[in-house]
């Protein structure tokens, strides 16, 4: 998936639209626009270069930036402010819990097609 400028204007557009200093509403508006569209089937399409999870990180990144009182702020302590997650984050657990329904039967889904278990080893 390659971040387009039409994410960037929607996070953009959320901005002009919310000119309180609240920044839960604008907030709310990302997270129920925005993220969606990053996260929609990324078991399939999950980034794995660090120039592509960047490139949707800073769609987040940039967002965070201009919200009231948080454009001196780094990424990091700004999602912990807003009790947020990275977007790669919240990639990984999506990840994990795909697997653990995969490997424990939760999912439609030959666990031979995905996972080759070794045999387990025994020692004394």
């Amino acid at each position: 998936m390659i971040v387009s400028h039409a994410h960037n204007k929607q996070a953009l557009s959320i901005h002009r639209c919310f000119t309180s200093r609240d920044v839960n509403t604008p907030l709310r508006a990302y997270i129920v626009y925005v993220r969606p569209l990053f996260e929609h089937n990324s078991e399939i399409w999950s980034p794995v270069t660090v120039r592509d999870i960047d490139a949707i990180e800073s769609v987040q990144r940039r967002f965070t930036k201009r919200l009231p009182d948080l454009h001196s702020v780094s990424y990091a302590d700004r999602l912990q402010r807003l009790h947020l997650r990275s977007l790669e984050l919240r990639r990984l657990v999506t990840d994990l819990i795909w697997c653990y329904r995969i490997v424990f039967g939760y999912a439609d889904v030959d666990i031979g097609d995905c996972f080759n278990f070794s045999p387990a080893v025994h020692t004394i």
